[in-house]
Order: structure tokens, then C-alpha cells, then sequence
């Protein structure tokens, strides 16, 4: 079952208020900023860097943060990182969330450095 258009537009606010607040600060934003992406057929939310390519600055390049997967059998949401092998992976310090503001905290706390390098 897709994420409702409700629940769409809910997280897009929820995902753009986080990349606003906790984010690069604006003055930056031509260098880096966050960027997210809801995909209500996989039920899936994307956190990523969006930065200059090192050779060709006119071109954007897109780095992954963090993705949260939403499990409608079990009502969670399961967490993963981005591996160095370009894989991503349960985050197994908490591998599920009830909510999605419960994932963008645990982002935003990273406590074990897998979101943030």
C-alpha cells in the first residue's frame, strides 16, 4: 500500500522544516544544502547532501544522509545508512522508529556518526 497524499505532503513539510533548521544555513546554500525525496510507492524518505560537482561546479551532485522505510505490517518506520561501499544498510543501533519525527531526531542526534561522515 502507497503513502496516502496526505501522509505525502505531511513528511514533505516535516522533511523541509528539518533540512531548513538543522541544515546548512543559508549563506551556504550555493556550496551545500540538504535535500529530500518522498517516494509514496516504495514508502520510502531520502535525506541527502546537495553540493557542487569538484570539477564541473555548475553541476549538482547528490550525496546520501539517511533513508527511513515504512513497514505497513508492523507500523514502523526501518532506518538505514548509506555504507562507504555505497550500500545502504540497517542502522542497527535502531533499526525501527514508530514515527517519522522519531527518524529525524535520531538523524539529527547521529550518535554513532554513520549520517554525518
Amino acid at each position: 500500500m502507497a503513502i496516502s497524499k496526505f501522509e505525502q505532503h505531511r513528511y514533505e513539510k516535516l522533511l523541509q522544516d528539518f533540512c531548513q533548521e538543522q541544515g546548512p544555513p543559508p549563506h551556504l546554500h550555493d556550496k551545500l544544502k540538504w535535500g529530500y525525496e518522498v517516494d509514496p510507492k516504495k514508502q520510502t524518505v531520502e535525506l541527502f547532501e546537495i553540493r557542487p560537482h569538484f570539477m564541473e561546479p555548475s553541476k549538482k551532485v547528490q550525496s546520501p544522509i539517511a533513508k527511513a522505510s515504512y513497514v505497513n505490517a508492523k507500523k514502523n518506520w526501518k532506518v538505514y545508512w548509506m555504507r562507504g561501499n555505497g550500500k545502504w544498510t540497517l542502522y542497527e543501533p535502531c533499526p525501527s522508529l514508530r514515527s517519522l519525527e522519531e527518524f529525524l531526531k535520531l538523524v539529527h542526534e547521529n550518535a554513532y556518526g554513520c549520517f554525518f561522515g
